[in-house]
């Protein structure tokens, strides 16, 4: 894995936001309903050359195919993956519980999306069915991205989100259910690594599923779900380098209160314990800015990069590159060295298909900010001016 040795590099977390027309064709692949797959074909290719070209224009070091190729950055798995059936009945975040209005506002926003709370649930012993669809994404990305970006990378959901995401009927505890899911999700883990990519694992579960599937747990309790859950990615990524390997944890990509959110101090040394080279966490979203703190009394291991959230995903202001510097500064005040900070977003614009809460023109720009905004921390933190 790269890192900013002679400048602040940018990277972002991975959804970008899809087209109509794929997003529909999409839509109807994940209902089992007919499609063209020529017609399929022929959009990815398109979506995914656009994307990649955005990404490279904006001035990105570290790109990927802005997972155009998937319904959702989880909930694509149960099409290759038996042993999904139903509806798993998911249960909302708790300030969706205690604001209505909230979810309201949802149903308005996004009347047409694809399944998230009514993802399938676990009924059978899984099994990864085919390697075919992971290695068909990782080939048009790969030609379509040649010579575009410094690094690429692909992202694929942890064990601990899709356990939450799609729950448990068959298995005698949770704890079984992830270790099959690690040993199965593997399967994708490898492809990603084997073809040269940086393999990303999303985890939103480490922070998000505090006020989800473990809100009726306390802090201390939760934390140890937290190890549990970094135990099964440990499993599923084991033989990876850990250099080849970053972690996204985030409190979930909702514009909302988020009061319930558990402080990064709290769970920052279970993260620690992920084999992983670099963890990549929100701090552009304002109910967590002031959370480098933990840093402080949790120090990163030498051997990790921080990527750190300097653009927030749930809102149309495009930051300011002065106020995008001063967040990266933060950043490298919190780590101690410029080498090990790469500036990222918070987290995906583009998470499940047909509901994207920012419009694709502010994408662009809000990556384009990013990138001035390192140019401006770099300038400062090397003391000269970087071309």
């Amino acid at each position: 894995m790269i890192s900013s040795r002679d400048r602040i590099l940018t990277t972002h977390v991975g959804s970008l936001p899809r087209n109509d027309k794929l997003s529909d064709l999409l839509v109807r692949q994940e209902q089992g309903q007919p499609f063209d797959a020529a017609e399929m074909a022929a959009e990815l290719d398109k979506a995914v050359t656009h994307v990649v070209g955005k990404q490279a224009e904006a001035g990105i070091d570290i790109g990927n195919d802005g997972e155009q190729q998937r319904v959702g950055f989880q909930t694509y798995v149960p099409q290759r993956m038996s042993g999904f059936a139903g509806v798993s009945n998911r249960r909302r975040g708790k300030e969706f519980e205690d604001f209505p209005e909230l979810v309201a506002s949802l149903v308005r926003r996004f009347p047409h999306t694809s399944k998230q709370q009514n993802a399938p649930e676990c009924q059978s012993e899984l099994k990864y069915l085919d390697v075919k669809p992971i290695n068909d994404e990782l080939a048009r990305f790969k030609r379509i991205a040649s010579g575009k970006f410094a690094e690429t990378f692909m992202t694929a959901p942890s064990p601990g989100i899709i356990s939450s995401t799609m729950l448990n009927a068959h298995y005698d505890t949770h704890d079984a259910y992830l270790a099959a899911l690690a040993r199965e999700m593997r399967h994708e883990y490898l492809a990603i690594h084997n073809a040269g990519l940086v393999l990303q694992i999303d985890a939103p579960d480490l922070a998000m599923d505090r006020t989800m599937l473990y809100r009726d747990l306390d802090d201390a309790q939760f934390v140890k779900r937290v190890e549990a859950h970094v135990a099964a990615i440990n499993a599923g990524i084991e033989g990876i380098p850990a250099d080849r390997v970053r972690l996204h944890v985030c409190y979930g990509n909702w514009e909302g209160p988020h009061i319930y959110d558990v402080p990064l101090e709290k769970i920052l040394p279970a993260l620690y314990q992920a084999k992983v080279g670099a963890l990549t966490i929100e701090f552009a979203n304002p109910r967590h800015g002031h959370e480098y703190a933990a840093f402080r009394k949790h120090p990163l291991p030498q051997h990790m990069l921080l990527l750190p959230g300097v653009i927030e995903t749930t809102s149309n202001f495009v930051e300011h590159p002065e106020v995008v510097a001063r967040r990266i500064e933060d950043a490298v005040a919190a780590v101690g060295d410029r080498e090990r900070v790469i500036a990222s977003t918070d987290c995906g614009f583009g998470t499940f298909t047909n509901r994207e809460w920012v419009i694709e023109p502010a994408v662009w720009l809000k990556l384009k900010a990013l990138r001035d905004g390192a140019d401006i921390a770099s300038t400062r933190l090397w003391g000269k001016k970087v071309a």
